[in-house]
């Protein structure tokens, strides 16, 4: 795939976030709020970033992987997938139906193109990443690893056990991102359980941390590429990106009131007046 100019992603940034919302309303059922925050992310990862093969093979030899830990945020991770050629962009129309492959959390019984891991259940992204990203070292193979993680996710146990055996193990080919919009399904992450200084933890767990906006294209790819020069020096690396839930759509952003709720007829035309279709919708 031909990488994609700043102004190429912005576009297909715009288009995507369109795709979700048109797929959760559809379906009156979903999460919007932080697949819109994502976007730009997961556009520039996809797009320009990730060294990856359309003609899916589990296995991924030979190319960067990536694991979506938070996997409610599949609407995001579906309209990527389809728009850079895993599978056909019509079958976004199927989202949350019965028998679809595109199920509410991605799974993989249902063989969908690009899809690696059940995700959904959250804090295992970041285990399954640091084991993909040793099982690359082990076969000296040169392909990284990134994982997305939701800042309220960091709640499980499980996140910080991983982070101490990345650390541990010196395992230098992963690339985590934190998705940090402040905002969980209950409410502000200050008001459920604050997380701290988030730099400062992972810093102390061992983890090397950039910081980035993330929903500025142009910050999202100059991050991603910084933190492709920091791998192999012994350290895991942590993207810690500031996001605004429902980024794009300006009654939605901010609040974890989308977390997830669908828009209603008004709501989506109103949103999908806020956003050019730049690609068509499916």
């Amino acid at each position: 795939m031909t990488k994609k100019t700043t102004e190429e992603l912005a576009k297909i940034a715009s288009q995507v976030r369109r795709d979700i919302l048109r797929m959760v309303h559809a379906q009156n059922s979903g999460h919007p709020g932080a697949s819109l925050g994502c976007t730009d992310f997961m556009v520039a990862l996809y797009f320009k970033i990730l060294k990856h093969n359309t003609d899916f093979s589990l296995d991924g030899k030979g190319e960067d992987l990536f694991f979506l830990s938070n996997g409610h945020i599949s609407p995001v991770f579906y309209s990527v997938l389809a728009r850079s050629g895993y599978f056909n962009v019509k079958e976004l129309s199927t989202f949350r139906k019965l028998d679809s492959r595109l199920q509410g959390h991605p799974a993989t019984e249902e063989g969908l193109e690009g899809i690696r891991i059940a995700s959904g259940s959250l804090g295992q992204g970041l285990s399954v990443g640091l084991g993909a990203a040793q099982t690359k070292k082990l076969n000296n193979d040169k392909g990284l690893i990134y994982v997305l993680m939701g800042d309220g996710e960091l709640n499980e146990g499980q996140i910080w056990e991983a982070a101490l055996y990345g650390a541990h193990k010196n395992i230098d080919n992963i690339i985590a991102t934190v998705d940090y919009n402040r905002q969980q399904i209950d409410g502000p992450i200050e008001e459920v359980m604050s997380l701290g200084d988030l730099k400062a933890k992972w810093e102390a767990f061992g983890w090397q941390v950039i910081e980035t906006d993330g929903n500025d294209m142009n910050a999202v790819v100059q991050s991603l590429e910084r933190a492709k020069t920091m791998t192999g020096k012994g350290k895991p690396i942590l993207n810690l990106m500031s996001t605004e839930m429902g980024f794009g759509v300006d009654f939605m952003v901010g609040t974890h009131k989308w977390h997830g709720v669908a828009p209603n007829d008004e709501q989506l035309a109103n949103a999908l007046g806020q956003l050019e279709e730049t690609l068509g919708d499916y």
